[in-house]
């Protein structure tokens, strides 16, 4: 499965927030720590999540710009071990995203390591289409970068978007990724080839973009 922002190879709107959140950190390879937004928290997967993930994400809409998803709730159940055999071996985070009140999954962020010591890597999203503009992607992102930056140490993160995904461009660029190419015929859907963009986020730059974003102190 790809994901619907961020590309990524996986097995079988205005975008300003602050970090009103609480995050539990663990050591990310034996749990992944849970995040809480203003309206959603994000946590690890559960297979109880798997009939939520399958409603959600294969729609037409949510799925035009990603590999193809399972197609059962056995094969989510198999995704999401295998998310969790790849986070104990310290190779990928996926986190679960959950809206205030309800208790399943309704879509996922994903880190994937593209080095064996996570010092760059590749992220991604994907979400049920009646959650976007709701600003949860803004909220989220912002999390799942700061978790990638501080907590596993990646310097670098790369996102990968198909060209004809302005919804998915313009929500990267709004949260200051870089474009910095274009891959040609990258990414194979339904038998037919497209060019995605690749934009990239370093560690420094992401910190700078915080530190600027936090509100000034009246004395």
């Amino acid at each position: 499965m790809k994901a619907a922002i961020a590309t990524l190879e996986l097995p079988g709107t205005a975008m300003t927030a602050t970090p009103s959140t609480t995050v539990t950190t663990t050591n990310w390879k034996t749990a992944l720590p849970v995040m809480a937004g203003s309206t959603f928290t994000l946590r690890e997967l559960r297979a109880e999540d798997a009939p939520s993930l399958l409603a959600t994400l294969t729609t037409e809409e949510v799925s035009r710009f990603i590999s193809p998803p399972p197609t059962t709730v056995e094969g989510f159940q198999r995704f999401i071990a295998w998310t969790h055999r790849e986070r104990t071996a310290g190779n990928y985070a996926c986190f679960a995203i959950v809206p205030q009140g309800m208790e399943t999954a309704i879509g996922i962020f994903q880190v994937r390591s593209l080095d064996p010591g996570f010092n760059t890597a590749e992220w991604g999203f994907a979400m049920g289409s009646q959650y976007w503009g709701s600003g949860i992607f803004a909220e989220g992102a912002r999390l799942v970068l700061d978790f990638a930056f501080d907590v596993i140490g990646a310097q670098r993160l790369e996102a990968r978007a198909a060209v004809a995904n302005g919804r998915g461009n313009g929500a990267l660029r709004k949260i200051g990724a870089v474009q910095e190419g274009l891959l040609r015929r990258s990414f194979l859907r339904n038998g037919q080839h497209h060019d995605q963009v690749l934009w990239g986020i370093l560690a420094d730059d992401w910190r700078l973009q915080r530190v600027a974003q936090l509100p000034a102190v009246t004395h």
